[in-house]
Parts: C-alpha cells; structure tokens; sequence
C-alpha cells in the first residue's frame, strides 16, 4: 500500500474544501485524507451511502444504475451542494465536491463489469475519471488502492498540485468540462435563465430529454402546428429537491439541439415557478407530468396546492397535455382529475392523434445494457 502522507499533506495545507462521498467502493481514499493530520482543515464532510435506499435518499432520486458515471455526476453534484452550504464563507472557487462509485472484487462472482468513476465538481468545471477493469486481474484491496491513487491524482489537480495518475494496463479515461460565463451566472443567481435565443419563449418544452428522442420531436411538431409558435426546449439545471446538473450533463444536452432549435436553462423546478419566469405561456406537458402537478403529496397540503395552481391563472399559462403510458395504461387528459379553476387551460392530445411509449429512461437503460 502506497504511502500518500506528503501529497495529502500539501492537500490539506491549500486553500480547498471537500465534500466527499462514495459508493461500492473508495472509502481507502477517504481514509488516506482522514488519517494524516490537518484533514479537518480539507474535509467538510463524508458520506457513504452504501446500501440502494441510502442513495435513494442522498440523491433525492432512484438513479438508473448504482454505478454508472451519470449516478456519479449526480453525487459529485450533491456533494459541491453541500459544500456550498456548509462553508457559506468559503469563497466558492476554493469549495469541491468529490464522487466515487465502483463495482468491485467481492466474495462471489460478479456478472457485471469490473469498474469505477470519479467525479469532481467545482464552482467551474467538472472533471470525472472513468475506469473498466479486467476481472479477476486484482484482489478487492487493489482495485480499492487503485481507486485511492486516481482519486489522490485527481483531487491533487483541483487543489493546484501535481500527483500523476497510475498506469494500471487498463485505459484511464479522463474528462474536464468547462463553464461557459451564461452557465455561472445562472447557478450564481445572477440570471434566473439563460437561452440561445434572444426572443421571449412562448412555446415552452420542459424535460431532462436525456436523451433527446422521437417521441420529443413528434410531440414539438404537434404542439407548433396546433399553436403556429417556435418551441423552446427547458432544462431545469437548479432543481430545490435533486442534484442541480454537472457542466458535463449541461454540454451533453444542449449538444443534441441542431442550431435551428431554441433551447433555455433554468433555476425554475417547479411549474408554479417557470409560470413566474414566463408569463403568457403555452408548456408542452405529458399527461404523467400534469399529474405530479396535481398530486397532493408534492406540497405542503391541499391549500398550497390550489395556491401553487393559481398561479397558471395569474400568469395566463395554459398547457397542451400529450397521453403517455403510466405503468401498464395509457393515460390522456380526460383520464386526469384537472382542478377546476384551470380546467379549461388544459388541452389534449389523445391516443388517436399521438402515442409514442418510448421514454428517455428507458432508452437510457437500453444503451447501457
């Protein structure tokens, strides 16, 4: 085992701080940090959320696949979040959020791949390593130390230092993705929206669309001939109750849009709150969507519900409802209890018109598998 104490020293002598958080394996590389003195100088906080239910919870979300680089941005994600609240008066530039997650040697044969990824989130950038090892080639302590040279390497970097990343005969994949100005003047709070049009959005597409898919583009081209207006698709990257996007989620979406398409990022999770931002406005929505905005269970209680619904009609909001299939039924707008005071805000497209059952889920699934 490799000796780290002088490199983790001028580690915890910098000005940086850490949230650091992994899962399936790295806790040696939390140790490395912990175990030579001045680590609470560095550490904010450590987390280890081990078992699926306690990653549930972390990351507020049930993630694809446990281990996969996207869970990994999204925990890298959550743990700059936390560093941001934690260390309020530690400037940002010097705040970090550390991710790992792995699948790794254990007493029975895995079926899956032998593998692990890191992930570093800063105020602008995010950088992330990923590594697919051969199985059988080392015991659990060596895939674990091999973890904790990479980490050591990459955290190194961030913290301005030099510590070389290791050979270990597999391919070590390594990616930085930098802020655009648009981009931190949205998660500063500066703006509330960025977009690559000038022009208000009227026809507005909210979604991850990760990824982008037919059943997206059918539905823009239904809702711009119903309505004769320009679609703009919205990314929420500030989300109250999830992962706020990494910059390599951020490059990856807006990525898939050709230049004619119209594309924004917003802080604005809520419907009640894009309402707000963009008056006027028509929301291409699918049936499952309008009925998490109707379901109780998302708000305080039945009043702050109707409060939150009112304010499609403060703000003249109205909504074209695409059937989508919710479990093993397709469900269309008249299957839908709409509140009366926005009833007739709703518009349907139903089955005969518009049914694609593809999600962007499941797709995710497919090419992963």
């Amino acid at each position: 085992m490799k000796n780290y104490s002088e490199i983790v020293k001028s580690i915890h002598n910098s000005k940086y701080k850490i949230t650091f958080v992994s899962s399936g394996g790295g806790t040696n590389a939390i140790s490395s940090l912990l175990e030579v003195p001045g680590a609470s100088n560095t550490i904010l906080e450590s987390y280890i959320p081990y078992s699926k239910e306690s990653m549930d919870k972390f990351l507020n979300k049930t993630p694809d696949h446990y281990c996969s680089l996207d869970t990994c941005l999204s925990m890298a994600a959550n743990a700059y979040k936390k560093s941001l609240e934690i260390s309020d008066k530690t400037k940002s530039k010097y705040l970090l959020g550390l991710a790992i997650t792995a699948n790794l040697a254990t007493t029975y044969e895995k079926k899956g791949d032998h593998k692990f990824f890191i992930v570093i989130q800063a105020d602008d950038y995010t950088e992330y390593l990923e590594c697919y090892l051969e199985k059988g080639k080392r015991s659990r302590n060596e895939e674990e130390e091999l973890i904790t040279e990479c980490a050591i390497s990459l955290l190194s970097k961030s913290c301005g230092l030099e510590y070389p990343l290791p050979e270990p005969g597999e391919e070590i994949k390594v990616k930085k993705v930098t802020a655009e100005k648009p981009w931190k003047k949205l998660f500063n709070n500066k703006v509330g929206y960025i977009s690559n049009n000038k022009n208000n959005p009227e026809l507005i597409f909210p979604g991850s669309f990760n990824p982008l898919h037919e059943g997206h583009l059918k539905m823009r081209e239904l809702a711009e001939k119903k309505t004769g207006m320009h679609t703009t698709f919205e990314i929420c990257a500030k989300n109250a109750d999830k992962p706020p996007l990494t910059y390599v989620e951020i490059k990856r979406t807006i990525d898939q849009f050709q230049n004619d398409e119209s594309w924004m990022l917003t802080s604005a999770g809520r419907f009640s709150e894009k309402a707000e931002m963009f008056p006027n406005s028509v929301f291409i929505i699918g049936a499952d969507t309008l009925m998490r905005v109707f379901d109780e269970k998302f708000y305080k209680n039945h009043k702050d519900m109707m409060e939150h619904i009112q304010r499609f009609n403060d703000h003249n909001i109205n909504f074209l409802v695409f059937g989508r299939k919710v479990g093993k039924k397709f469900i269309s707008l008249n299957k839908i209890n709409v509140p009366k005071i926005i009833e007739d805000r709703c518009t349907g497209f139903e089955e005969d018109s518009f049914r694609d059952d593809i999600s962007s889920t499941e797709l995710r699934l497919t090419q992963n598998n």
